[in-house]
Order: structure tokens, then sequence, then C-alpha cells
């Protein structure tokens, strides 16, 4: 039986993307349970894969799709039946192995978790990866003791999926929370999901000092480079930052002077290859603290067909918050 799938190729150092038909016997034979994927999304990863812009993909022919909600048919792993809700994310899907930017997909048990029970698959990919991450980031900043009360919490890349689900979480629990962004016109948007301030990107982008005036209590950054190094200058003492972006570039051009004058923390967020307790537990949370009117307010969903424009939309700051992929459009 066939099924559609968005499929990327390598041949001759040529790189080519389509959405084509392709047979069950084709999946990868490695998995033991066998999905049909209602809703999937694109992530800033994804969007990189889509348009070969990254080496995120480093198995060859591949389907993209790091994200995937959708029903078990077939399995012969002892945790899931046929009919079972799941969600997937990461663990080298869509980038060694096949994704859920497809109609099926065949991956391994261990990589699933059950869906929670008040979401459903649409709920799920809009929180996707991008809001599992800024819920671990969320963790990470309470598990070492910031509260509420103690300062502000500056959120960078905020319209983006993770800054956008961050800055919502945060302002729930209470956090005074600043937006930083180089999209002015979406200072009511960022607003709207609870940000109190809202800042330019540029006064964090460039070479700053090794330490600069104390002022959060806590960071969300999501773009790296220049702009996490300024913000752990900018942290108050014994403040957390967390590290789960790389927007403006992989380096770190920063100074180990907050750290060693100020205790500060850096706490990088691992989305992959999360252990999965600690998956559960964000996705429990996710259930509990992302209001659905909340997540349907920066969510913008798309066909299956559309997804290699989006890419390049989002990969040239177009999109806001979330793009959720319906697979049977």
């Amino acid at each position: 039986m066939s099924f559609r799938a968005l499929y990327l190729t390598r041949e001759n150092e040529q790189f080519h993307a389509e959405l084509r038909a392709l047979d069950e016997t084709e999946l990868p034979r490695d998995g033991d349970v066998t999905l049909r994927i209602e809703y999937s999304t694109i992530n800033y990863k994804d969007a990189l894969a889509l348009t070969d812009r990254g080496p995120v993909v480093r198995r060859w022919p591949m389907v993209p799709g790091i994200d995937g909600a959708g029903i078990v048919e077939a399995s012969s792993h002892p945790d899931w039946r046929v009919g079972d809700r799941v969600v997937l994310n990461g663990f080298g899907v869509g980038e060694l192995h096949w994704g859920c930017l497809a109609e099926k997909a065949r991956v391994r048990g261990d990589w699933l978790i059950a869906m929670p029970p008040t979401l459903d698959g649409k709920w799920a990919m809009s929180i996707g990866t991008a809001g599992y991450t800024a819920m671990l980031s969320c963790m990470a900043i309470d598990e070492h003791g910031v509260k509420p009360g103690d300062g502000e919490v500056l959120v960078t890349g905020a319209t983006g999926g993770v800054g956008s689900i961050a800055v919502a979480l945060l302002a729930a629990r209470g956090y005074r929370v600043v937006a930083s962004t180089g999209k002015a016109a979406q200072t009511s948007y960022l607003r709207s999901l609870g940000a109190a301030d809202v800042i330019d990107r540029a006064s964090l982008a460039q070479p700053g000092k090794p330490l600069q005036k104390e002022r959060w209590a806590a960071v969300v950054d999501c773009v790296g480079s220049h702009t996490l190094a300024n913000a752990c200058a900018q942290t108050r003492y014994a403040g957390v930052v967390t590290a789960c972006g790389l927007a403006q570039g992989m380096d770190f051009p920063g100074s180990v002077a907050p750290f060693i004058l100020r205790g500060i923390r850096l706490i990088g967020i691992d989305s992959v290859n999360c252990p999965i307790e600690r998956r559960r537990k964000a996705w429990a949370r996710l259930s509990r603290e992302l209001h659905p009117d909340t997540l349907a307010g920066m969510t913008r969903e798309i066909g299956l067909s559309e997804c290699l424009n989006a890419a390049q939309q989002l990969l040239a700051s177009q999109v806001r918050g979330r793009l959720l992929v319906r697979i049977d459009v």
C-alpha cells in the first residue's frame, strides 16, 4: 500500500526535495511500531533539512520530520497496541531515521510516549518539539531555584516556536517575562502571550562586555552566539541561563567572568536524547499548563504539500509561533 511523504535525496551533491508516493515496503526495517501519522510540525531543524541549509540529514534518502502524533497500526513492542495514540519527538528521527512528515512511519517503540489524556494529535503537534523544549527550559529554571519573585526572565527569539511557548508558560507561572525580538510589529502578539516588556534583539546581538549590569534572574535563550554571551553577562548573581537554540549562530563568544564572579549557571537543553521519564514529565506539565486558546493563537495549520514553501518562510523569519502540519491534506 502506498502513502505520501516528503522525500529528500542527495545524488552527486545535488539536493532534491519532493512530495511523493512511497510503498510501505520501503519503510525502515529497524522499527517495531508502525504509525499512521495524523499531525506533524515544522521546527527550525525541519526547515534546515527541507531546504538543505544545514547538516541535519545524515542518512539518504530521508523522510524528514522530527515530530509526529499518530495512531499505532502495528506493533511488536510490548508497550504498544494497535489503536494507541502516541507522540514522538527527536531520537534522530528525520535525521538518521525516517521521520513523520509522511502518512506512515515505522519507529522504535522505546521512542514513544502515550498521548496525554487531555491532548489530541492536533494540540500535541501544535506544541511539538518547540513547546517540549520550552518546557524543558522552564523546568530547569524551576529546578535550579529561580522563583517568580526573584526578578525578570528574558526570552530571546521570542516570536519563534520555542520562544513563544516559553513566554506563555513562564508568564502563566507568574514570572515577569521580557521578550527579545527583531520584529517590532509583533509586540502586541508577545504581550498577548504574557510578556511584560518587549526589547529589540539588537541590544543583545552585538559583541558586549564580559560583565554588564545585572538584570535577569533567568534566561531562556533560543539564539546563541553574541545574544547568549550578552544574556550571560547581564544575568544576576546565581541566576540561570538555559541554552536551546542557535538561530544567530553556534558560537559562544563569551567570558568565564559571569560564571566565576557571579556564580551563574548555564544549562544546556537537549530535546533529542532527553530520557523518556523526563519527556513524560514535560508533556504532562504541558497538558496542564499550556491553555489551548493560548496555543491556538500562536499556531498556523498547513498541509503536507505546503511544507517546502513554509520551511523557506520560517528560515526567512516570516513565521510567527508554530507551524502545524495536518498530514491528510
